[in-house]
């Protein structure tokens, strides 16, 4: 079974997956080297929680540094990276149903002792963001040196240490995960697939096929518990068997 077929195979089945080696050694040190570059010219901005009136630097909740990337103008070191998570992309289409339409990324730092408390990748209500996905860029990355990327399973924890090459995938709506505090810099590349939303598209039709039918009391209440209900829908290939 090919790499991009466990990890859909994987996430299938339990919701994350993990794969050593996504990329050749070569092509993840061109992405540390551009990373690293990019830090010591400034280019890194402090990340924040939330979104529009609501965002804001806690560097008590997540403490890492970020810069934003653009597929459109890509780097020659990121050459190897975005044909491969196109690839990736389409697997998980075909496999699964997804309809992830795009993928947004930005290369993160966290300094020494930084950390990112526990948390889902969902900005509030908006389902966009529907698988998360991050690529590990550090060289010699030695036990005890922490910076883990911890996932909260049920009844249990799993700690993936971040060791260049090694690339995580879970859902984005379920599973909580935080960054451990390092002794030395740690170096990634995260990312979201994204979809186009589902909520308007089933509260449209919703409430259009109650309307129709004469029951506009019960399309306003459906429009309160649609959020509430949402996610029985959403990324619904997940649990589905991979085609052979």
């Amino acid at each position: 079974m090919s790499g991009c077929a466990t990890l859909v195979a994987d996430l299938a089945s339990r919701g994350w997956a993990i794969l050593p080696e996504f990329l050749r050694p070569t092509a993840v040190r061109a992405l540390r080297e551009e990373a690293e570059g990019l830090c010591a010219a400034g280019r890194f901005r402090e990340a924040g929680v939330g979104r529009a009136a609501g965002f804001a630097v806690r560097e008590d909740v997540r403490g890492d540094q970020v810069v934003w990337l653009d597929a459109e103008s890509a780097t020659p070191a990121q050459d190897c990276f975005w044909p491969e998570i196109e690839r990736l992309r389409l697997d998980l289409n075909r496999e699964l149903f997804l309809g992830l339409v795009s993928f947004e990324a930005h290369y993160a730092i966290y300094l020494p002792g930084a950390r990112y408390e526990a948390h889902l990748d969902r900005l509030g209500t908006a389902d966009e963001r529907a698988i998360s996905c991050t690529l590990y860029l550090n060289t010699g990355w030695a036990a005890g040196q922490g910076g883990e990327l911890r996932l909260h399973l049920a009844g249990r924890h799993l700690d993936i240490p971040p060791s260049g090459g090694t690339l995580a995938l879970f859902r984005s709506d379920t599973v909580r995960h935080e960054v451990l505090p390092a002794t030395r810099p740690r170096f990634s590349l995260t990312g979201w697939f994204r979809r186009r939303p589902l909520r308007p598209v089933l509260l449209s039709c919703l409430l259009a096929a109650l309307l129709f039918t004469g029951a506009p009391n019960a399309a306003r209440a459906a429009e309160r518990r649609m959020a509430q209900r949402e996610t029985v829908v959403l990324l619904h290939g997940l649990g589905r068997t991979p085609r052979s």
